[in-house]
């Protein structure tokens, strides 16, 4: 399989050809299972069954659309896109979604014209059979596409993959349908329709959702940032790290910056030395351009250690403010510096920065309070 992707996918980057192969079996079986249902759903005279064929094909399209997006997205830099070509990956996603929300649409007017003029239905067990089968492989391989997508981090293999599933789920419905047809003479093969592609729709309007915060520039992944404060903690001469910020620029494309806090007492050629090693290594294992703002802090004197108490204990009063850094005492300026980082519920920031200085200027009547409040980036 590896070497079949690595074939279609012309290179040795294991997350490209996982995704042109995983798009490519998508192609091949959504159009096999797009014929056969429509097929069977004509010869039975069954909308909801030519519908679910109808979408199976969109689901090729899908597919295919991945699969080119994927082959876009490697494009080298240029002076035009110097950071890559990674985002049409999300404008593949984007174009999915909007594939999906066709398909909705159609499968729910070509419903209701059947509840308004109802036509006969002839329905088999074989036919049934069909659609079961082909609900099984479905579900195999929404569920593989998925697996694969969040693997390498594709949104487009993501949105197909949870497409195919869902599709299984309508499948066993249509067989309801049918079943219901057979024993009770009741066609409820329209209202099935109807509610195939509201459950279409929702999934298309999950996908375009998700695209489209993509595309603006959502806040950086979680997961990434905390490897990424862990690696920078870790590294000797640092004693703080806050205020990462990460831009994404494909799903395997990020650039960002973070503020450290370091011992005055280090030298520039000290500081430059662990943070162009720290630099380095974090470009090489995570892949994401990191530049570092330097922040001063006197680990070393009693002054310092003694504002962290008092600052600490109004942090701790406060379920906004979630926590504090920056913090430092400029005996020669005579300043006091401080920032806080608070939750988004919080709205009036000028209320907290009074109270802040309320509560700290009486126990340092004679130093300027610089406070700095932010929210978190990521």
């Amino acid at each position: 399989m590896k070497a079949l992707g690595k074939y279609l996918g012309g290179g040795d980057d294991p997350r490209q050809n996982a995704i042109v192969l995983t798009s490519t079996l998508g192609v091949v079986v959504n159009l096999l299972i797009s014929g056969l249902k429509i097929l069977v759903g004509a010869l039975t005279s069954s909308i909801a069954i030519v519908s679910e064929g109808v979408n199976n094909a969109s689901d090729a399209l899908t597919s295919f659309l991945s699969l080119v997006g994927a082959k876009l997205a490697e494009k080298r830099p240029d002076e035009k896109h110097p950071f890559g070509h990674g985002r049409i990956e999300y404008l593949t996603s984007l174009a999915i979604a909007v594939v999906i929300l066709v398909a909705g649409v159609e499968m729910l007017v070509g419903s209701v014209k059947l509840i308004i003029k109802p036509e006969p239905l002839s329905i088999t067990y074989v036919s049934m059979l069909l659609v079961g089968g082909t609900a099984v492989v479905k579900y195999i391989l929404g569920v593989y596409t998925m697996r694969t997508g969040k693997k390498v981090d594709s949104g487009s293999l993501v949105a197909v993959g949870l497409d195919c599933r869902n599709d299984a789920f309508i499948s066993l419905l249509t067989i309801v349908s049918c079943l219901i047809f057979i024993v009770f003479h009741r066609s409820i093969d329209a209202y099935v329709g109807v509610f195939m592609s509201l459950v279409v729709g929702k999934a298309g309007v999950g996908v375009l959702r998700g695209s489209v915060d993509d595309l603006l520039g959502g806040p950086g992944k979680k997961e990434l940032a905390a490897r990424l404060y862990r690696e920078i903690l870790a590294e000797p001469g640092i004693v703080n790290a806050a205020d990462m910020t990460l831009h994404n620029y494909g799903p395997n494309a990020w650039t960002g910056s973070v503020n450290v806090e370091i011992d005055h007492a280090r030298t520039v050629g000290e500081v430059y030395q662990f943070l162009h090693r720290l630099q380095l290594r974090v470009m090489r294992e995570h892949r994401v351009s990191l530049v570092f703002g330097v922040i001063a802090t006197g680990i070393d004197h009693q002054e310092n250690v003694d504002l962290k108490k008092v600052v600490d204990k109004f942090v701790d009063a406060h379920e906004h403010v979630k926590s504090s850094h920056a913090l430092y005492f400029d005996v020669d300026a005579n300043t006091i510096y401080c920032d806080f980082v608070v939750d988004y519920l919080l709205k009036d920031w000028e209320a907290l920065r009074r109270e802040f200085l309320d509560y700290i200027q009486p126990l340092y009547p004679d130093k300027e309070i610089v406070l700095t409040i932010e929210t978190e980036f990521v």
